[in-house]
């Protein structure tokens, strides 16, 4: 298996006019700007293949985090995992919700590629990711890795979708997209909290904790598990701070959402009349302090130095996420739908108090993960990503490529600087992000050459995607 232990090769020189422009706009904490240093490979220093521990916040948007310029939200245990890896300012999700997202990671490809990443988010047992298609787990899992995905699943319900049929050796979790934080009564009124899936029903877990709880206490016991030789993959996929807007503690709260839900209420789960950017404050700093707690039961673990953290969103942030200086959220393909704050860890192999002004998302992490861990894509199943390997490791320059988005009624594509976007007014537009992440000024009238190539991209890529199914 690589060990990544060759000579340096190339580095790239740091950002450019895109990298300082992003980080000028961007207006980050004097703190953060002070221990931060352009990112820069150390391709001379060699390690095993790594654990990996891949985390994801629910609906969490970019600038919730203090260290990426939050001024009411204080999130210490994540700054301080960025201070002891790589922080990406223009990382996105691969969709604007959060099973499409799900999809592009689990398979490393767009998520209109398969029936069912068209879904928006997947919502009723008609589709999901199908058990025949090759997944990160299934690949590092045939390459040695013990798989585990702890959380919420979202990829499809029992009984024909769960994660151990799609590669994950555990599972852990909820299967549909929000659930009640006490009662793990989903968006139907369904309990919703299962270990495995032997069938359906057989495997319901009953406990009415605190769910956020419940995932850091099981993610805990995960990573201090004695795995033998074998290295780990852990997928822990937190529902916070998603909806509904309940912390720890607010079983008031909770039993009045379930009693909503039990008389019938559609959409009460939603919690549409409720929440408050103070609660959602509470809800962000609990997931940091729940990462933190993982994080010590990692280094208490003896295996921190070979472990590779991955911490992001799945995608932009809602109702009372911050997202200055973005514009848009959640379900949109404005830069505040799908860029998202994204660290990486891994001290064997990158040196911390750095930052990445590099565009990538969330396929790019699948065929990252692949080769680190030594597995092999299946040539059958084309990966939509490209690997960072090279880029993170060995210090090789990252040729420019573009970024494709797609949901319904809307599209975008980013080149370099460059993003094309259509929203559902259907007007095209172009905007230069590196002068403007707010995507205020549009450029389409100034530069119609550059706009017509970059829409002639995003259809080229479009024609070999799965059409979606009649509204």
């Amino acid at each position: 298996m690589p060990s990544y232990d060759q000579s340096a090769l190339s580095r790239r020189a740091f950002g450019g006019a895109v990298g300082a422009g992003a980080a000028a706009a961007v207006g980050l904490p004097a703190a953060a700007e002070a221990h931060e240093r352009p990112f820069r490979a150390a391709p001379r220093r060699g390690a095993k293949r790594p654990n990996i521990l891949f985390i994801l916040g629910d609906d969490l948007g970019w600038a919730d985090l203090s260290s990426y310029g939050s001024p009411h939200i204080s999130t210490p245990n994540l700054d301080r995992l960025a201070r002891q890896g790589v922080r990406f300012t223009d990382a996105y999700s691969g969709s604007a919700t959060c099973s499409p997202t799900r999809f592009s990671l689990y398979t490393g490809r767009f998520p209109g590629r398969t029936k069912g990443g068209l879904a928006e988010p997947i919502a009723d047992k008609s589709v999901g990711l199908e058990p025949t298609h090759p997944t990160l787990a299934s690949l590092l899992r045939d390459a040695g890795y013990a798989t585990a995905l702890i959380g919420k699943w979202h990829c499809g319900y029992l009984p024909d979708y769960s994660p151990t049929k799609s590669g994950w050796d555990e599972f852990f979790g909820n299967f549909g997209g929000a659930l009640e934080y006490y009662s793990k009564l989903g968006l139907g009124g369904e309990y919703d909290l299962y270990e495995g899936d032997v069938r359906e029903g057989d495997a319901e877990y009953k406990d009415l904790r605190y769910y956020t709880r419940i995932l850091t206490e099981r993610a805990s016991e995960y990573v201090r598990r004695d795995h033998g030789d074998k290295p780990w993959l852990l997928n822990l996929n937190f529902t916070t701070p998603h909806w509904p807007w309940i912390a720890d503690g607010d079983t008031e709260e909770s039993a009045e959402i379930v009693r909503r839900i039990k008389a019938g209420e559609k959409g009460a789960l939603w919690h549409q009349d409720g929440g408050s950017v103070e609660k959602y404050t509470e809800m962000v700093q609990d997931l940091d302090r729940s990462v933190g707690e993982v994080l010590k039961a990692l280094k208490k673990s003896g295996q921190e130095r070979d472990t590779l953290v991955f911490f992001a969103s799945d995608n932009g942030g809602e109702r009372f996420s911050y997202n200055w200086p973005l514009s848009g959220n959640k379900a949109s393909l404005q830069e505040g739908g799908i860029r998202v704050p994204t660290i990486v860890r891994w001290p064997a192999r990158l040196d911390g108090g750095q930052v990445s002004h590099e565009p990538v998302f969330t396929p790019d992490w699948t065929a990252t993960l692949l080769e680190i861990g030594g597995a092999r894509p299946n040539p059958a199943y084309k990966l939509d990503g490209t690997s960072l390997a090279p880029y993170l490791l060995k210090g090789e320059e990252l040729a420019e490529r573009e970024l494709f988005w797609r949901v319904r009624g809307e599209r975008a594509l980013r080149r370099g600087q460059w993003k094309y976007y259509r929203g559902k007014g259907g007007k095209d537009q172009l905007f230069d992000l590196a002068a403007d992440q707010r995507e205020q000024a549009d450029r389409a009238a100034d530069e119609p050459k550059r706009l017509a190539e970059l829409k002639a991209a995003w259809e080229k890529t479009d024609k070999g995607l799965l059409p979606y199914p009649a509204a």
